[in-house]
């Protein structure tokens, strides 16, 4: 029933694990995996599993997850398909599966800065909106001015002061039901060159100062407050620190990596002693920016 149904409204699979969705190529089976096709095949989708009590995780690129080694019985829908973009004016809608590099190469393009902070984080729009997103001292909270919203069985639009934002926060987790299907952001005018001058150079100091070379979730830890998480990492001599094939990169501390065939757990267990010896030592609490899934 749950397949046939699925197939209706998206693209479906039965085949797929979390390791093949993630960019930290970690996790176990999926029982179905389905990608709408459109917000409405979305709201039918989620309308179904819910009425018959079906669990369900929402993902787009897989970019800040670590999912763990078992079989998830559930459904797993994937918004990569919500793609499209449109230039209005003096802003941007884009639908939440848009990859923000896409979207702010584009944008450079016809001279339209907006992204230029995300241009190097593999993620889609509406992950970034939900986890509000930044780098380079930039962050979707200075971009976004309404989100679109599923919420329950209706489409509904939240400004930029309805979405609460705060550092990696925002009211979406507050509210794990809604679901971001579209944003729309701030544009203004710059010359092309000088916006991709910028990308490239950010693109650049990434690849000097991150493992972009092997599988991550990007950074582990949010920065505590006038601190770095790394430096405090780095302070109980955790920098290069490897459990079979999981290891805290020499390049960057604050980046978890997998070297081969890593799982969630040998991530999760270096997460903990981290965490319990950077409070021993600094009295600090480290808090996972990476979210956990199925452990």
């Amino acid at each position: 029933m749950i397949k046939e149904f699925l197939q209706q409204h998206g693209e479906y699979h039965d085949d797929k694990k979390f390791s093949d969705l993630t960019t930290l190529k970690m996790g176990g089976k999926i029982a179905h995996f389905v990608l709408p096709e459109s917000i409405d095949g979305l709201k039918s989708i989620i309308a179904f599993l819910r009425g018959n009590r079906i669990p369900y995780k929402m993902i787009g690129n897989g970019s800040n997850l670590v999912c763990g080694s078992g079989s998830y019985d559930g459904v797993v829908i994937c918004l990569k398909k919500l793609n499209s973009y449109e230039i209005r004016n003096d802003e941007v809608y884009a639908e939440a599966g848009v990859m923000a590099p896409t979207l702010a190469m584009a944008l450079a393009k016809q001279g339209l800065s907006c992204l230029e902070f995300a241009s190097g984080i593999p993620g889609c729009i509406g992950g970034l909106v939900y986890m509000n997103a930044g780098a380079y001292k930039g962050s979707m909270s200075d971009i976004v001015k309404e989100v679109q919203i599923l919420k329950d069985d209706e489409i509904i639009w939240l400004n930029n002061e309805d979405m609460q934002f705060s550092y990696r926060h925002s009211i979406l987790h507050d509210h794990p039901h809604w679901i971001v299907v579209g944003a729309k952001l701030r544009l203004t005018n710059k010359p092309s060159e000088e916006i991709e001058d910028l990308m490239a150079d950010r693109l650049r100091r990434r690849k000097e100062t991150q493992p972009l070379e092997y599988p991550s979730a990007g950074s582990c830890f949010r920065n505590p407050e006038d601190n770095f998480a790394w430096k405090l990492i780095d302070g109980v001599g955790y920098r290069g620190f490897c459990k079979n094939d999981v290891c805290v990169s020499d390049k960057h501390s604050n980046f978890i990596i997998n070297t081969g065939n890593g799982n969630a757990e040998d991530y999760l267990d270096i997460v903990y002693k981290i965490q319990d010896k950077v409070k021993e030592k600094y009295n600090i609490k480290l808090l996972m920016e990476v979210e956990k899934f199925n452990c």
